[in-house]
């Protein structure tokens, strides 16, 4: 099966760049005739539909409602939503399926489309590999009195926002604190503002102004030097920032010292064991820093680590039978509240650790002692397969020879972006990046050669 995934489907729907296949509109017209039939069985069904604020969302929009009518099924559009609110409704609604227009934390020229089943979870491989298969069939439509019919909901924001709020505890309150939100010019800029100042915080916000291009534009998780300068010029208490769907969040305490996926999940593994409520271990990943898998160990929390990807860490926690993991990337899943990665959620249960305990941030992170850990992105052309490259396969081994069973290297492709991650972990903080930059090196010279 994993072959057709090389076809559309990635680790998180199928995505690319706007204009280049699959990501055109004829294509996603077939794709939400062919997930439209899936579906159905023949049987009719409803969707709902939601999107970041990507400009070519309103294009892919439409395309998506007309390929579901054509199946029979109906959509409700719910306009700019976080992805994990798509994922909350698609229960609230009792719909049959959810669909998310959005390519997360990417630039704004690209987009994608992923979905989620009745349950508000990712699709099952089987299910996505029924849609391939679909794909290939001669398209046929519906009876013209089976069509499927569209409507908007207005109400979605409002109803996601209290849904973020009852994840507080209805003892405590934000009153007092100043908060700085960001939220990437996508698609939280005009709910998560109205979950925290409804909760009693004094708000601050950047990245609330999306104009179709801007989107994760110098903003948001992605770019926290922006929030972390707009805390420390308002002497604010903390900040927040998202990326463009909403599903990772990074934080930054009062002195702009930035707190990681790592660190937040930290944090929330911790206040969760202290009031006997954890269920389990905790589910990291491959990038997870070895400083947060020790400090759990001290806690004597099991950790254990899932490949990098949401569905990876979903897929680890239902095995296991636990409610909490996430990424280093801050996509972190509260399994007793969410079914997915949730920003707004994940930085609510933060808050509420520290107003429980009295604690700041950096109180709450003294134990964690992160290792230094360097991470390169290389942007690679198709055709160079830096993980069998015999080269780079040797410097890998060289370097981790070096490092012994102080340090680890990881190589992997992206799964929403054609590049080759690096990442170097180790105890002296230099020689990280001298490994990194080494292995960096051969990567990029054996693709300049591969190329002729």
């Amino acid at each position: 099966m994993s072959d057709f995934k090389r076809r559309y489907f990635g680790t998180d729907g199928v995505r690319g760049r706007v204009g280049v296949y699959p990501i055109t509109p004829d294509f996603v017209l077939k794709l939400g005739m062919a997930a439209g039939k899936v579906l159905s069985r023949g049987q009719g069904g409803r969707v709902i539909i939601g999107k970041d604020t990507r400009l070519s969302g309103y294009m892919l929009e439409a395309a998506l409602e007309s390929g579901f009518s054509a199946a029979g099924i109906s959509t409700v559009l719910l306009g700019p939503m976080p992805t994990p609110a798509i994922s909350y409704l698609t229960k609230a609604f009792r719909a049959d399926l959810g669909v998310v227009i959005s390519a997360s934390h990417n630039p704004y020229y690209d987009n994608g489309i992923k979905f989620f089943s009745a349950e508000g979870t990712k699709l099952p491989d089987e299910i996505e590999y029924e849609i391939e298969q679909e794909l290939d069939k001669e398209v046929t439509l519906s009876d013209p009195a089976a069509l499927g019919r569209a409507y908007r909901q207005d109400d979605a924001p409002g109803r996601y926002v209290e849904f973020c709020k009852s994840t507080f505890s209805g003892r405590l309150s934000l009153e007092g604190l100043k908060i700085v939100l960001d939220c990437a010019n996508g698609a939280t800029y005009h709910v998560a503002p109205l979950v925290f100042k409804e909760l009693g915080a004094q708000v601050i916000t950047i990245g609330t102004a999306p104009n179709g291009v801007n989107i994760n534009d110098g903003v948001g998780s992605t770019h926290p030097e922006a929030l972390i300068a707009k805390v420390l010029a308002e002497k604010a208490d903390l900040g927040i920032a998202f990326d463009g769907d909403g599903d990772r969040v990074m934080m930054a305490d009062s002195t702009g010292t930035l707190l990681d996926g790592d660190a937040l999940l930290y944090i929330i593994a911790a206040d969760r064991q202290e009031q006997g409520k954890l269920h389990g271990g905790v589910v990291g990943t491959l990038m997870s820093n070895l400083g947060l898998e020790l400090a759990l160990k001290e806690r004597q929390i099991d950790f254990v680590r899932s490949k990098v990807g949401d569905r990876y860490v979903m897929e680890s926690l239902l095995e296991k039978g636990w409610h909490l993991g996430g990424e280093n990337s801050g996509h972190i899943i509260c399994l007793d509240y969410v079914s997915t990665g949730d920003g707004i959620v994940s930085a609510l249960q933060v808050l509420k650790a520290a107003l429980r305990q009295g604690r700041t941030l950096a109180e709450l992170t003294a134990p964690l002692q992160m290792l230094p850990q360097e991470l390169i992105n290389i942007r690679l052309t198709a055709g160079f397969d830096a993980l069998t490259d015999p080269k780079v396969k040797a410097e890998v081994q060289a370097v981790e020879a070096e490092l012994g069973a102080k340090g680890r290297v990881l190589l992997r492709k992206s799964g929403t972006e054609p590049l080759i991650r690096v990442m170097v972990e180790g105890e002296d903080r230099k020689l990280v990046h001298h490994y990194a930059q080494r292995i960096a090196d051969v990567i990029r010279k054996q693709a300049e050669e591969e190329q002729g």
